[in-house]
């Protein structure tokens, strides 16, 4: 095989998934006027039911011109040997491999940031904005931007270098260093994200004596789950949109409720909540996606190091001089199809978590409680009701909010 026919296979690639992508998108966009389904009538009024789908609308259309974009962009960065510049301009500052990955990287990585930026930024301010969910302010906008660039700098900084060193020293063997310092990462994320990554963004309070702390407390209480951190995240700060979730292990095991979850849910509806989120704790869902993460991980970098050796994945995107960081940008073009084909397998295992938790807290808590919650959160954020089946297979982690109304009425 030569690097000439790795490129087209790799533009193959590129193309396959836009259209492929694309598809879906217009397959669920003639679902957007469908009637509500019987069983959530409820839901939306017609005023609403109208506003739901115009904002389908709008993002449907926002996505196919930002993909588009994205498409067009990586092609010709591909067909001008964008990398070879970027790689050239790299080895211009420096002779070591880790200084040379470092630059490179950070180069693509800023360039990308601003080119997407003001579509980040329209999406925020315009779209969002227009149908009422933005709470961010350009400040915290800009913020977050500079955050998220020196948490990516540090940390992804860090480990890429470490990994390159490990490289240097054991070739071969580097994806077991590899996966073992990525592991310990991944797990210790797991354990203290919200200790010490969210108080970057979010301010964190513990959620004050009442009633709410009482009934998640005595329902913890009921099924033999240990809970004493509950906590509250602005994240009205940002967006309208609800959430709240489970993070951490042993000591730090904690919960996260958003405010804005607080304010559009009754305390039995919050409690219902949680107890589905117990659920996915007592089913060992947690633990068996970490473990499988970290399994597909280990997979992925033997498979790495089997090729990154070889020139053609360097030459494949138009730069001569073999190097680790531009085999790595290749081969992960390369193994797209793999990781599709894993997503789809880890989000069939997420639908099914998310009927298993449902019923558990319908088990230990109650039914009618959960459904109003769940009617209420896609209302809130505008939810598509009618899905295309096709769509839903290959893109929802979660069932749809029917299909979770008549698992929770037939369990």
């Amino acid at each position: 095989m030569t690097a000439q026919t790795l490129f087209y296979i790799i533009i193959g690639i590129i193309i396959v998934n836009f259209i492929k992508d694309k598809t879906l998108d217009a397959l669920n966009a003639k679902h957007f006027n469908d009637a509500i389904p019987e069983d959530l009538q409820d839901v939306f009024d017609e005023t609403e039911y109208k506003k739901s789908q115009a904002y389908k609308r709008v993002n449907y259309k926002f996505g196919l011109i930002t993909s588009t974009f994205s498409l067009v962009l990586m092609v010709l960065f591909l067909v001008f040997d964008g990398f070879e510049f970027v790689d050239n301009f790299a080895r211009s500052y420096s002779d070591n491999a880790i200084v040379i990955a470092l630059i490179f990287f950070g180069v693509i990585m800023l360039g990308s940031d601003i080119l997407t930026t003001p579509f980040s930024y329209y999406k925020t301010f315009i779209i969002e904005e227009r149908f009422g969910f933005n709470k961010t302010t350009i400040k915290t906008f800009v913020i977050d931007k500079f955050k998220g660039l020196f948490m990516m700098a540090i940390l992804g900084g860090g480990i890429l270098a470490l990994i390159i060193w490990f490289f240097q020293l054991t070739k071969a063997h580097f994806w077991l260093y590899a996966w073992g310092l990525i592991t310990v990462f991944t797990v210790f994320m797991n354990m203290f994200y919200s200790r010490l990554i969210v108080p970057l963004f979010n301010k964190q309070t513990p959620l004050e004596e009442g009633d709410l702390r009482d009934k998640i407390s005595k329902y913890a209480e009921s099924v033999g789950f240990q809970l004493n951190k509950i906590f509250v995240i602005d994240g009205s700060k940002r967006s309208s949109k609800a959430n709240a979730y489970f993070s951490g292990f042993g000591h730090e095991k904690r919960v996260t409720l958003y405010d804005t979850l607080i304010h559009d849910l009754n305390d039995e509806e919050i409690v219902a909540v949680l107890a589905h989120e117990v659920g996915h704790y007592k089913k060992k869902h947690i633990i068996f996606n970490l473990i499988t993460s970290i399994l597909l991980t280990g997979i992925m970098l033997y498979v790495l190091s089997i090729f990154i050796s070889n020139p053609l994945l360097s030459q494949a995107i138009g730069v001569e001089q073999p190097s680790f960081h531009v085999g790595l940008i290749a081969f992960g073009m390369l193994y797209a199809p793999i990781s599709e084909i894993t997503g789809l397998i880890m989000n069939w295992f997420s639908r099914k978590f998310e009927y298993q938790a449902d019923a558990y807290a319908k088990q230990t808590y109650k039914d009618e409680p959960l459904i109003s919650a769940l009617k209420k959160l896609n209302k809130n954020s505008l939810s598509n009701l009618t899905p295309h089946p096709a769509y839903v297979f290959v893109h929802y982690s979660h069932p749809t909010l029917l299909q979770r109304f008549k698992n929770l009425k037939s369990s």
